[in-house]
């Protein structure tokens, strides 16, 4: 495996911050933080962002946290809304726009063994992917 045949490698880890985690930071340049816009990702988020610093420092200098993506977003509710202000306030431009809401078929989908563009791909969730990945492919550095 050589990442220069790829123009991307992307290392999908788990939420916990264990070893497979920790290995997936030092092997990366950039990472992307998706966040749920709900009250105890916060937490998970500033643990996360010691991680990285501590990986940074000490193994792979060229780390860096390349963006933010709000995801679970309910916009029928006031929590969300003030998690996704308060995300934006501390990480800024770094934020990306778009914006992966709460979707039945984005959770339906893995149980099928399926991406959410192959089980329906005119969903909402399916359309929020794709404007973000517009979104990150848009951006001057990649």
């Amino acid at each position: 495996f050589k990442a220069r045949k790829y123009d991307f490698v992307l290392l999908d880890c788990p939420p916990s911050l264990g070893l497979l985690s920790v290995n997936a930071l030092c092997a990366a340049r950039e990472v992307f933080i998706p966040v749920q816009t709900e009250f105890f990702a916060l937490q998970g988020l500033s643990k996360l962002l010691e991680v990285v610093s501590i990986v940074k420092r000490r193994l792979n200098p060229i780390l860096r946290v390349t963006g933010v993506i709000a995801t679970m977003f309910d916009i029928r509710t006031r929590l969300a809304k003030e998690v996704l202000e308060d995300v934006r306030n501390f990480f800024g431009e770094r934020v990306f726009r778009t914006v992966i809401n709460k979707n039945v078929r984005l959770a339906e989908a893995p149980g099928f063994g399926k991406t959410i563009f192959e089980y329906d791909p005119t969903s909402r969730g399916a359309q929020d992917f794709s404007s973000l990945a517009e979104e990150i492919l848009a951006q001057p550095d990649v």
